[in-house]
């Protein structure tokens, strides 16, 4: 397995990137744009999956990084749950909803997995890697 080095090498987030743009596409492309909350709201929660991936992984601690993937997968639910209200008012047809929703749950099934291989694991995390003790 080879070691991921920056975030942007994150398949996790490089999905995430993908949905924040579509929901920001079709947030200036359909009646949504002037929804102006909801606009907000969604695009807020799309970009929050991949910036709180990117600020765990940066961090460098196991633990931090875990609390950041929590963050992230609870904002992929909610741009889930936003997409549902997004069809409902019919501001996106049927398939693309269908694609977006799709995205959105691997995106929160990778999270998962991730939380849970991080939760198992005895890794402390790049910043503890060479560390000195300090003794009196």
């Amino acid at each position: 397995m080879a070691t991921i080095t920056k975030f942007e090498d994150i398949e996790g987030w490089q999905k995430a990137r993908l949905l924040a743009k579509e929901i920001f596409i079709f947030s200036n492309e359909t009646a949504l744009n002037k929804d102006f909350r909801f606009r907000y709201q969604i695009n807020a929660a799309g970009g929050s999956i991949m910036d709180n991936i990117a600020e765990g992984f940066q961090r460098g601690g196991r633990l931090e990084f875990i609390n950041f993937l929590t963050i992230a997968k609870g904002s992929c639910a909610e741009v889930r749950s936003q997409l549902y209200r997004v069809f409902d008012r019919k501001y996106i047809t049927a398939d693309k909803f269908s694609e977006l929703l799709k995205l959105a749950e691997d995106i929160g099934s990778m999270l998962g997995s991730w939380i849970e291989y991080l939760n198992q694991s005895e890794l402390k995390g790049t910043k503890f890697k060479n560390r000195v003790a300090i003794t009196p």
